[in-house]
């Protein structure tokens, strides 16, 4: 799947993204360079890769959240690629024109917003009283997941820069909780925190039931330090905004722009990029029975063997 441009790497970073990618991930014109044709001629030996996108873009992904080194992106790169063919209920066939798919972004369940955080950051907000648990399942909520943030990762600023998370959980119900298992909440958080190149940088909760805290809790004890250290846990909404700038909010939260504007503007995004996102179901990677079992077992692999811990930054 080598990308005839590889040497394209998108648009120019602006001088301020560039700095932080200088200053945070010791990136400059050179380190890129050797950095990505290092990446490529790993994938192209690996005897275990068989298909797989080598455009800048993508490769970019994983060395600015592993900081430029190289043997950590190439470890994150073989545990996405293999955790898309373990769960592919998860991780595949993420479509906006699925009508479920469609449905669940329809309705805001998760929606980036149209204007970045102070930092610079894209903002995810996340309204769990818009999914329908007794509708929908708990796979297909993956999927909208899935699907959002891969329609953002390719995004160079983004990947410099990192992403803000609201988690707005009113209207969170013992549906949403029993759709899933323990095991699933595990094995998710380690996919998102082992797997996914995105640089989380910080993670709000607000309005959590009390139904719901134990759950949280449970999900937030799994996290690295890191992760855990970047989270913040707000009583009202109000106490949100002290946080996060009201005016990016959604109208519905205070903002300017209404909610079902930001959807619309986002699916137009989700069009414009759906063969590409698609035509990541064509990477493949060969993945032993060894692998599958680890997963089964709760602790999942990569198909080198084990690997050691990788934080996300």
């Amino acid at each position: 799947m080598a990308n005839s441009k590889e040497e394209d790497y998108g648009r120019e970073l602006d001088e301020s993204t560039s700095t932080i990618a200088r200053e945070e991930l010791r990136e400059d014109g050179a380190t890129r360079t050797e950095a990505l044709n290092q990446f490529r001629h790993w994938i192209q030996k690996h005897p275990n890769i068989k298909r797989c996108r080598t455009d800048a873009a993508f490769l970019l992904r994983f060395l600015r959240t592993k900081k430029f080194s190289v043997p950590m992106a190439e470890e994150m790169l073989e545990r996405y690629l293999t955790i898309r063919q373990l769960y592919p209920n998860w991780f595949q066939n993420l479509d906006i024109e699925d009508p479920d798919i469609e449905a669940i972004v329809d309705a805001g369940y998760l929606v980036p917003l149209m204007e970045r955080d102070r930092h610079g950051r894209r903002v995810i907000l996340s309204c769990a009283g818009r999914f329908d648990p007794y509708k929908y399942t708990s796979a297909q909520m993956a999927r909208a997941h899935s699907l959002v943030v891969e329609a953002l990762m390719d995004d160079e600023e983004n990947q410099v820069r990192g992403y803000t998370h609201i988690n707005d959980e009113s209207g969170l119900t013992m549906g949403h909780l029993s759709a899933w298992s323990l095991t699933d909440i595990r094995n998710m958080l380690r996919c998102i925190q082992n797997s996914t190149p995105m640089r989380h940088k910080e993670t709000h909760f607000v309005n959590i039931p009390s139904c719901a805290v134990k759950v949280i809790e449970f999900g937030i004890s799994l996290l690295n330090d890191k992760l855990k250290s970047r989270i913040s846990v707000h009583k009202s909404l109000e106490e949100l905004k002290s946080a996060i700038d009201p005016r990016i909010l959604p109208k519905e939260y205070g903002g300017d722009i209404p909610l079902c504007d930001m959807i619309a503007a986002f699916k137009k995004t989700l069009r414009e990029q759906r063969n590409r996102i698609k035509e990541l179901d064509d990477m493949y990677v060969e993945i032993s029975s060894m692998d599958c079992q680890y997963a089964a077992d709760d602790n999942l692999t990569g198909i080198s063997g084990s690997f050691r811990k990788l934080e996300v930054d």
